[in-house]
């Protein structure tokens, strides 16, 4: 019991960051041009990035995420779906271990463990700004609160590596993939306590009709509700 209350616990942190990470893709802004100047012409991950936030309104993918620790433990393994479109709204349906549920409606993130019939709730506007939910929720443009710390290519993947301008947030770099289509493959973060957050995407599909009641949630019926709206 108390090993899956520890684990339950974990699962909640990462969820919180899995859900800001998740806004990268839902509500960025245009990506500053003075990026791509400061960069070398070999900066392929920031042009990845600039025609993926250019194209893409919608997208939809299945994902495998692990949680490794500082000393390079893997301390959690899980899978499932998602869906995003934007500005700021996602949802990811996270299969296994637990069934939880993150969705963000552009006002509110809600998140629902289904075993505990548990579901959290808080404003999109008081997330933190050093978070990659700010970053990625479309109310400023990247460069002002994100450095390109690398850009490169390696083995068929575009990668960018961005980090905060202002230090002490929940993470201190995100590292994202994009595949030679142009499609985002693999998206790498590591929060203040090193530990790493790593998701491969597959089957990605972009651009595809997706209706905005999949980016509403109501509360079942007898489920414990935490926060505000």
């Amino acid at each position: 019991m108390d090993s899956e209350r520890s684990s339950r616990r974990l699962r909640r942190r990462t969820l919180s960051r899995i859900a800001g990470a998740g806004f990268f893709a839902a509500g960025v802004g245009a990506v500053c041009p003075a990026w791509a100047q400061a960069e070398s012409a070999a900066s392929a991950g920031v042009a990845a990035l600039e025609r993926f936030v250019d194209d893409v309104e919608t997208l939809s993918a299945q994902f495998t995420q692990e949680l490794w620790s500082a000393d390079q433990r893997l301390l959690e393994e899980s899978a499932g779906t998602l869906s995003l479109k934007r500005p700021n709204r996602f949802y990811w349906h996270y299969e296994a271990p637990f069934e939880t549920v993150v969705v963000a409606d552009g006002e509110s993130l809600w998140m629902y463990d289904v075993e505990l019939e548990q579901v959290s709730v808080t404003p999109l506007e008081q997330m933190a700004e050093a978070s990659p939910a700010m970053l990625l929720s479309g109310g400023e443009d990247l460069h002002e609160t994100f450095d390109v710390a690398q850009s490169y290519s390696l083995d068929g993947t575009d990668w960018v590596k961005l980090t905060p301008k202002t230090p002490g947030g929940d993470f201190s770099s995100v590292l994202i993939g994009f595949g030679d289509e142009g499609l985002p493959r693999h998206l790498e973060y590591v929060d203040g306590l090193e530990q790493t957050t790593r998701i491969d995407f597959a089957n990605v599909v972009v651009n595809a009709a997706v209706d905005d009641h999949v980016f509403e949630f109501e509360p079942p019926p007898g489920a414990d509700v935490i926060g505000e709206l």
